[in-house]
């Protein structure tokens, strides 16, 4: 699909979608309870779709109601066989999973699609083979088989590759027949994806117990609190708020919470620090253009907000560097490269370092055509930086949004951007 977008700023209201990291954590310990629960999330994407069907291939049964879902959780003494569990490109369904299917002796074959069967598995596999599991990876099949079953024991990862491996354990580690120690090594990056874990399992009843090198994990049920709901999505409030930033005139989203566990949620301190006017009252987050002002921004604990603040920085007169950010060369597209390439194609002047980016920003971008490399970020980059374009932003590839927002241009347009929809487009 090729979407167009005409220059002009955004203004306006949104409700805030259902974060699709939480949707993640809890439809998991829903699915692992005691009893059913409801899981209040209105609103799916590609990523929570591929939690759901693989969840539902393990045994447990998910109902979809108006407000979000009614998981009734599977069958701890009678786990999976053979069965085929379609997570697409989500690497959250399956680095979480995994593990899950080792503790329950599930023998399952995941199915990929996209690159996530090249991006690293190997702390994780590591830990699985030495504690009872035999993984297969397939890369031309693009599959990764699970057999066995994992013993209680010690794991140890690395704090600096990726902390949904560390997640997929604490979901794991409860399941098994003793305690283990979960030791987490060097320093740990997007720990605010590992209070998320944490805050999720503690609803559900299961604590575990912190520790200097990571955390004891004793064998407990999930004990389900009947409902929860999933809070706001603060990564893709991101691209609203950088809109606001933007333009003349505020976008405010609403169904924020500022005590949220999220790290994207310092989107609004990063937004401060390049001089736009961010604004709190209650749950509705205001975002307006000031003094644009050029940062260096360390994007170590906040990686998805990337391609957005670099719109921002395109169109902020002055040198901004972002750096921490090496991991995002492993995600749906090579991102730090596909933002660099984004930016420049609508006149932005970007160059690439190892591990982040320079971006000599200007008044104002050109518009132009944007590959969006089947990365639903680099689409939600391009219609940022379209609000300071003199000229139209074509995006190629634009359904990318569907992994995680589906509803992001009917939203874009709800904004008073004018957007125009050729399905059959690239």
């Amino acid at each position: 699909m090729t979407v167009t977008i005409q220059p002009g700023a955004a203004q306006g209201t949104l409700a805030a979608i259902p974060s699709k990291s939480a949707a993640h954590r809890l439809l998991i310990c829903a699915a692992l309870a005691d009893r059913p629960t409801r899981v209040v999330c209105p609103q799916s994407s590609q990523d929570i779709d591929a939690t759901l069907r693989c969840l539902q291939g393990l045994g447990a049964q998910i109902t979809r109601r108006e407000d979000g879902y009614e998981v009734t959780p599977l069958d701890r003494d009678k786990p999976a066989q053979g069965a085929v569990l379609d997570c697409g490109e989500s690497g959250s369904t399956l680095r979480f999973l995994l593990p899950v299917a080792g503790a329950l002796g599930a023998q399952v074959t995941f199915q990929t699609a996209g690159r996530l069967v090249q991006r690293p598995m190997g702390p994780l596999v590591e830990q699985l083979e030495e504690n009872g599991c035999a993984v297969t990876l397939d890369q031309e099949h693009k599959t990764i088989a699970i057999a066995g079953r994992l013993m209680p024991g010690v794991y140890q990862l690395p704090g600096n590759v990726s902390s949904q491996f560390i997640s997929g354990l604490l979901f794991a580690l409860p399941l098994l027949s003793g305690s283990s120690e979960l030791i987490v090594t060097g320093e740990r990056e997007s720990a605010s994806y590992l209070e998320l874990t944490l805050r999720a399992l503690a609803d559900f009843g299961v604590v575990p117990r912190q520790s200097p090198g990571g955390w004891t994990v004793l064998s407990q049920p999930c004990r389900s609190p009947g409902l929860v709901r999933v809070e706001g999505d603060w990564s893709n409030a991101a691209p609203w708020l950088c809109l606001g930033a933007l333009g003349g005139e505020s976008v405010t989203v609403t169904g924020m919470d500022m005590d949220s566990l999220q790290g994207d949620k310092a989107i609004c301190q990063v937004l401060t620090r390049m001089g736009a006017r961010i604004s709190v009252t209650g749950d509705r987050v205001t975002a307006l253009w000031g003094r644009r002002t050029p940062a260096d921004i360390d994007a170590k604990d906040i990686p998805d907000l990337v391609p957005v603040l670099a719109a921002v920085a395109a169109a902020t007169p002055g040198t901004t560097r972002i750096t921490g950010a090496a991991r995002l060369r492993l995600k749906e597209s090579d991102r730090l490269e596909t933002t660099a390439q984004a930016l420049n194609a609508l006149g932005g002047q970007v160059e690439q370092t190892e591990d982040g980016l320079i971006i000599q920003g200007r008044a104002a971008l050109e518009g132009g055509r944007v590959d969006a490399a089947g990365d639903h970020r680099i689409a939600m980059a391009a219609a940022v930086a379209s609000g300071a374009c003199t000229g139209p932003v074509v995006v190629t590839g634009a359904q990318a949004v569907e992994k995680s927002y589906p509803t992001f241009w009917k939203s874009l347009r709800a904004l008073g951007k004018e957007v125009e929809e050729d399905p059959f487009g690239p």
